[in-house]
């Protein structure tokens, strides 16, 4: 099945999708040290994708009609807790160009992926607006049209009921990337849309582990620690009350245990001895904790890796070893904990390649959903 990718980044969507079983006719991304990894990772047969450095923008997509899936992660800038939270006043916002791929393409399905701030109070109009552009993409905005009025063009056009032309039939989630296999609490939001005349009968993939079954598995039954060889002297303070672990006890959790940052980098040599063989696993020193930012414990899964405008947020991307200590996460442990393999490698400075970890989406949680999409188009009869 074809695939056409938008605001690839270094390529975590479309590794998942790749991963699921699309083949990428097209992947586009504008910033450059982007394009080198994926220029990178095709010159060692990692992947084999046809790279497009250009913005979006001036994009033609004359050539690309009818891809099984049409993926992209816009900006999320615009929407993100952290920014600025100018949405739809941001330069930034290019679901504009979104649509206008999804209306010159007209794909068979659609997945959009973006912060889990696009869902805020503050933006629920746009919110809307957006789904409806998506499940209507023909429905341009005017010339010198403000976009509330083109909003209440296309609430009228829905509620009529007459759906003629190119429509798609839309859902939206948010999901946290740890219950898909991810050792990160990433939440982010993802709409899918199927085309009207695909006969999909779809729902997001139900979650595959649970925090409640790491808990299990540290403190009811220890084969966690039993695992990592930690002897019970070493082991931290049990975090939850009995209550908890009572009930816990008395009711497993019948999915798997979230993963742990120790369980996502434990094999990995500690870069604080020295050099070691492993492809971007360097460490860089002067990692600080502030309020609000205290780093990664290493039993629990990872906070959300992040990339701010002005380089690494030092709290973010930081690893908070039980003893207290604190260093940067290596880039090869960021790609770990996003799931990226790791023969996968990463170009450009650490500022820049963590600047490209914390905008990825995680490999595995775009597999499992775009998984999802693929076994749907294939059971409905749409075959590559």
């Amino acid at each position: 099945m074809k695939a056409v990718e938008l605001f690839a980044g270094a390529g975590g969507l479309a590794l998942g999708t790749s991963r699921a079983g699309f083949e990428h006719s097209a992947v586009v991304e504008w910033n450059q040290n982007a394009c080198d990894t994926i220029r990178k990772n095709n010159s060692l047969g990692v992947i084999s994708w046809p790279i497009h450095q250009a913005d979006v923008r001036e994009f033609d997509f004359a050539e690309y009609k009818e891809p099984d899936l049409l993926a992209g992660g816009p900006p999320c800038q615009p929407f993100s807790i952290g920014g600025k939270h100018l949405g739809q006043n941001d330069a930034r916002n290019l679901f504009p160009e979104a649509i206008r791929a999804i209306r010159e393409t007209r794909p068979k399905a659609v997945m959009i992926e973006n912060v889990k701030g696009l869902l805020r109070p503050a933006f629920a109009k746009f919110f809307e607006y957006v789904v409806l552009q998506i499940t209507y993409p023909e429905l341009v905005q005017k010339r010198g049209e403000e976009w509330s009025d083109h909003l209440s063009r296309l609430e009228k056009f829905q509620t009529k009921g007459r759906q003629r032309g190119l429509y798609y039939q839309v859902v939206f989630r948010r999901l946290n990337a740890a219950d898909y296999g991810v050792p990160q609490r990433r939440e982010r939001v993802i709409i899918v849309g199927f085309r009207n005349d695909v006969p999909a009968k779809w729902s997001f993939p139900e979650p595959t582990h649970s925090k409640e079954a790491l808990i299990h598995s540290q403190w009811v039954t220890g084969e966690y620690w039993d695992r990592h060889n930690i002897a019970k002297k070493h082991r931290p303070a049990n975090p939850d009350g009995q209550r908890v672990l009572d009930f816990l006890r008395d009711n497993p959790n019948s999915l798997l245990p979230w993963i742990t940052v120790r369980d996502a980098i434990s094999d990995l040599p500690d870069p604080r001895k020295g050099r070691n063989s492993i492809q971007n696993h360097v460490h860089n020193p002067g990692a600080r904790s502030y309020a609000g930012h205290t780093g990664s414990p290493l039993d629990d899964t990872a906070k959300t890796l992040k990339a701010g405008d002005h380089g690494v947020p030092g709290g973010e991307n930081t690893l908070l070893y039980p003893d207290g200590e604190l260093r940067y996460f290596t880039v090869r442990e960021s790609a770990r904990i996003q799931t990226f393999p790791d023969d996968f490698v990463f170009s450009g400075s650490w500022t820049e390649t963590m600047r490209q970890l914390g905008n990825a989406v995680p490999v595995k949680l775009a597999q499992a959903v775009a998984t999802s999409i693929k076994s749907c188009l294939e059971t409905r009869g749409v075959k590559a």
